[in-house]
């Protein structure tokens, strides 16, 4: 499994939503356990819907 797959999962994750086939929660969190670039942009996904929930309006 490649990056693009993960973090199409930790944004799935990030969002309330369900994960992609195929990926579960232990495997995610595995991955970021062992991939600093992928941890990174968990961090960022985290900050960006923190910073735009600030902002909504809705």
């Amino acid at each position: 499994m490649h990056c693009v797959e993960f973090r199409t999962a930790i944004s799935a994750r990030v969002d309330g939503e369900e994960l992609p086939a195929g990926i579960c929660d232990a495997t995610l969190d595995s991955h970021l356990r062992g991939c600093a670039e992928c941890c990174h942009w968990e961090e960022r996904a985290r900050r960006l819907k923190l910073l735009t929930a600030a902002f909504d309006l809705g």
